[in-house]
């Protein structure tokens, strides 16, 4: 077996030695035998430790134990919950104070010679989910308790190495939470934005406005604006398949599904769907409440099944109205010339009443502005997250490769 990793820095030359759990790590939890008044804490997936106030609904048990009961977690410490051991789920907890957590945490710290932000990235590696899966025990439920993490065996450089690569980890992860947060800002600003640059219903102005702009809107139907797509893939012109998702907008059915799921055979009663069509998918979810509408922005001729409704839009911004679609002023509307039928997942609106739908109208140039600036949130918040993509993919290639 390699005693050296396959990526290293420069300047370390020597091969890693082979420790055992025991040989670098101590138990450190003790009961809160005195009742001192600590802020309790929880170990979260995605958030690693955190103040039990704010965690998951999961954890609200322990605002009701006796806080005697909870083990004292001191600062620069390793926790982890032996029922529900994996990668991601072993915390670290760098704070200042002493917090308190759940009885049922097994809580440990290292000695001197080991580097906590190294180890605590090598938690992350598919190496400690073996070690698990090797020593779990247990029937009905797997537990991994301290003395299993005791056996495990893991190679180590020296204390400066070590340094180096939890360093270089722990800033991958403030770049990854920096876009991350970049991402969640614009998509706050990008929903504010679009409930005040539509005028509220019985309104004839929004909110917000780019100056120079003082006209009254007008409200049209969406019939008049758009038509309904009846054009048939008559003779099978088209073989793509589309879908419209409420996460990804206009797709094709393979890149959605890895798999195209409609059959050659039907598609001749599918509607065509040309390069800027709208589609209106009438399946509902947590983000589209009464099914998204969205703009074929492929570049290509596709099909779409007759369950979806395809409609093409005339003497309007189209990028404009696709942002209105994005907001939820239209909402209301659907709610109360429809229903959700027969299945719970559908949403039932007659044609003739769809596109009786009032969309705000003001003068073209402001809709071009309005459809361009919020699109650049689209844009800003697609970069940020292309950008924190892209660190996971190198943090993950770099686990694998920078430990032995």
């Amino acid at each position: 077996m390699a005693n050296t990793p396959k990526i290293r820095f420069k300047g370390f030359l020597e091969d890693w030695e082979q420790r055992k759990f025991s040989d670098f790590t101590f138990s450190a939890g003790e009961r809160n035998k005195n009742d001192f008044d600590l802020e309790p804490y929880a170990i979260t997936n995605s958030q690693g430790f955190v103040a039990q106030s704010e965690a998951h609904d999961d954890f609200g048990y322990m605002k009701d134990v006796d806080r005697k009961m909870y083990i004292i977690v001191k600062p620069h410490s390793f926790a982890y919950n032996p029922a529900r051991i994996n990668v991601g789920s072993l915390g670290y907890y760098g704070g200042t104070e002493n917090v308190i957590v759940s009885s049922l945490y097994e809580v440990f710290q290292t000695d001197e010679h080991t580097d906590d932000n190294f180890l605590k990235h090598w938690f992350k590696t598919k190496e400690f989910q073996d070690w698990i899966e090797r020593l779990q025990e247990g029937s009905v439920r797997l537990y991994f308790y301290y003395d299993k993490l005791c056996e495990c065996k893991m190679k180590m450089p020296s204390i400066e190495e070590q340094q180096k690569i939890g360093l270089f980890f722990s800033r991958l992860d403030t770049l990854v939470t920096l876009h991350q947060r970049k991402v969640n800002e614009t998509k706050e600003l990008k929903s504010f934005m679009l409930q005040k640059m539509f005028p509220k219903k019985g309104e004839k102005i929004p909110e917000i406005r780019f100056s120079g702009f003082t006209d009254i809107w007008e409200q049209r139907k969406l019939g008049d604006i758009a038509n309904k797509v009846i054009e048939k893939n008559t003779g099978l012109l088209y073989i793509e398949t589309f879908t419209n998702s409420a996460e990804f907008g206009v797709i094709s059915q393979r890149d959605f599904f890895d798999r195209g799921i409609s059959k050659m055979e039907s598609l001749d009663g599918y509607y065509v769907v040309r390069e800027e069509d709208f589609v209106y998918n009438p399946r509902v979810s947590a983000t589209a409440p009464v099914g998204p509408i969205n703009r074929n922005k492929l570049g290509r001729i596709g099909v779409m099944s007759p369950l979806y409704t395809v409609f093409r839009t005339h003497d309007v911004d189209t990028t404009y109205l696709e942002q209105f679609f994005k907001s939820v002023y239209w909402h209301s509307f659907m709610r109360f010339n429809g229903d959700s039928g027969a299945r719970s997942d559908r949403f039932s609106i007659k044609d003739n009443l769809f596109f009786e739908m009032p969309v705000p109208y003001p003068d073209i140039v402001e809709q071009r502005k309005i459809g361009e600036w919020l699109t650049s949130l689209d844009d800003l918040i697609m970069l940020h997250q292309r950008k924190c993509d892209e660190l996971k993919d190198i943090k993950k290639v770099m686990l694998k490769n920078m430990f032995i």
